[in-house]
């Protein structure tokens, strides 16, 4: 454990963006998942609306250093290929 004033706070604040990091990716995965069940299920209307929300999303996350931007890239690339296989 920290004894300095000045460590205990980042360790907080540490912890505090930690999670927020989480829940982030987390909703992250949530949405890329949510687009490749509406790519499988081959409903092009719901793919459509959810690849848009996804790619804001990654997006976003590239935008805050949450994902490398070649990350993000590729994925938004890979979510791209597979929106356009969709019939």
């Amino acid at each position: 454990m920290p004894n300095i004033k000045s460590a205990k706070k980042r360790v907080l604040v540490s912890e505090t963006k930690t999670n927020a990091n989480k829940s982030a990716k987390s909703e992250l995965k949530t949405l890329v998942k949510k687009f490749d069940a509406a790519v499988e299920a081959g409903d092009k209307d719901a793919a459509t609306a959810a690849y848009t929300v996804a790619v804001k999303k990654v997006d976003k996350a590239a935008s805050v250093n949450l994902l490398h931007k070649n990350k993000a890239a590729r994925q938004k690339s890979r979510m791209t290929k597979k929106l356009n296989e969709v019939k």
